[in-house]
């Protein structure tokens, strides 16, 4: 994938959950109590989660991402043959807090300084948007953080994406749309947003339709893609 300059866009917008947030920040904080299958459970949980909201959509079942994030957990749990309903109800809640990644705040706020929109637009239901972003005190440096909620429907419908556009009253080629996960860029890429995927984990590439205009590993390398000193 070649990466090039993005230019001509007026707004950042940034999936939230593996993008801007550790979502295995919650069970790493359980570690000790939780043993050997920890890491077994934090994979599960993510990968029912993201199911779960693709099976939804098909279904028409649409309920709020607290709710699927839950379900999925109790997949996981049950899973791995754990059945401590404490241990449940901490994980839940250090859901609604998980860590940011260490570049975040300095690349958001990068990208405020220079003139640029910046979003979150993410599956999450709205409390638990709110939540994450005021424990990782990145409120001052979002101009909006969208929420599924809005459309009452998952990633990747065209809905979802559009709710950006609207946002910021402007073309999909006008917004640079970082997303982590694989399936979110290359959608985001077919609708029209210019897409640089955040490859933390070192997938592979996808193959459907659309395609991201740049790879990074961190957030700490979008500043350079778009001319700005971090």
């Amino acid at each position: 994938m070649a990466d090039r300059k993005i230019t001509g866009i007026v707004a950042c917008v940034f999936d939230a959950y593996g993008t801007l947030f550790d979502v295995h920040s919650a069970v790493e904080a359980c570690r000790t109590e939780i043993g050997p299958d920890a890491t077994a459970l934090s994979d599960l949980w993510r990968a029912k989660q993201v199911q779960y909201s693709w099976l939804r959509n098909l279904m028409n079942e649409y309920a709020p991402f607290w709710q699927v994030t839950g379900d999925a957990l109790d997949f996981a749990l049950d899973q791995v043959n754990l059945t401590d309903p404490n241990l449940r109800e901490k994980l839940m809640s250090l859901y609604l807090n998980l860590a940011c990644y260490q570049e975040v705040p300095t690349v958001l706020q990068s990208l405020k300084a220079s003139g640029l929109k910046t979003a979150i637009l993410s599956n999450g239901s709205r409390e638990m948007l709110s939540s994450a972003v005021t424990h990782s005190k990145i409120e001052h440096y979002l101009d909006a953080v969208m929420s599924v909620d809005e459309v009452e429907v998952f990633k990747v419908d065209p809905k979802v994406y559009r709710l950006a556009t609207a946002r910021f009253s402007c073309k999909p080629e006008e917004i640079c749309f970082m997303s982590s996960n694989g399936w979110d860029a290359w959608a985001a890429a077919h609708f029209g947003f210019k897409v640089v995927w955040v490859n933390r984990s070192k997938q592979s590439r996808e193959q459907l339709p659309g395609k991201p205009t740049a790879e990074i590993r961190t957030l700490r390398e979008l500043p350079s893609l778009l001319d700005i000193t971090l």
